[in-house]
């Protein structure tokens, strides 16, 4: 069985550092250009071939076997409760999973009527408010999802932010944090097995590249 591991890689804002820590540990990456259409790289050179997919779909190229290892945010994988092993927390793309109101709105009242809450994220959010007590509606969005109280279609969001200054544009301010999120290598429970060798010496080389705590 060939030992090349096959690397799911989230496109967007994650990738330029995801590609510049494994180019740390020393691994050739390929060049891609935000315009480049391609989603497959192979570097033979560093026995891995590299997947660009959507961020919400590598937890499903790992889990499946499409792809032996991959790059997801901590926020995807406590949405998705995918089977995957996760290893190492790559501590780059850090962010926090917020809820967020209009500047000026109180905290809910766990007695007040059911919330409207918008949001990626429906299962965090259902998780986080049953913990609270609190009854919500929620209303699942894909984007955007700062428009949603300013145009009353929601009391609350719940979504990911890393500087804020999206919402502090739309005059909304954080009421809470659910959880702290950064890049994860996630492991098909498979490939860990049958690739082990491979499988460990990246992990380790990637460990020690990361970048220190702060």
């Amino acid at each position: 069985m060939s030992d090349m591991l096959t690397v799911a890689l989230s496109k967007g804002k994650l990738l330029p550092p995801t590609l510049a820590l494994f180019q740390k540990a020393g691994y050739a990456v390929p060049h891609i250009t935000k315009d480049d259409r391609r989603l497959v790289y192979k570097c033979a050179e560093s026995g891995l071939s590299f997947l660009v997919v959507r961020p919400s779909d590598v937890p499903t190229y790992v889990e499946y076997g499409a792809a032996d290892v991959g790059i997801a945010g901590k926020d995807l994988l406590l949405e998705q409760h995918m089977d995957v092993y996760e290893p190492l927390d790559l501590r780059i793309g850090g962010c926090r999973i917020v809820v967020a109101a209009v500047n000026g709105q109180d905290r809910p009242n766990r007695l007040s009527s059911k919330l409207r809450v918008a949001t990626k994220y429906p299962h965090v959010t259902e998780s986080y408010f049953n913990q609270q007590g609190i009854p919500v509606e929620i209303i699942k969005l894909y984007g955007s999802i700062e428009l949603a109280p300013v145009v009353g279609l929601s009391d609350r969001i719940v979504d990911l932010v890393s500087t804020g200054q999206t919402l502090k544009v739309n005059n909304l301010s954080v009421l809470d944090v659910i959880a702290w999120s950064s890049a994860r290598l996630i492991v098909n429970r498979a490939s860990l097995k049958m690739k082990h060798e491979v499988m460990t010496t990246l992990i380790r080389r990637l460990r020690r590249s990361r970048p220190a705590l702060n």
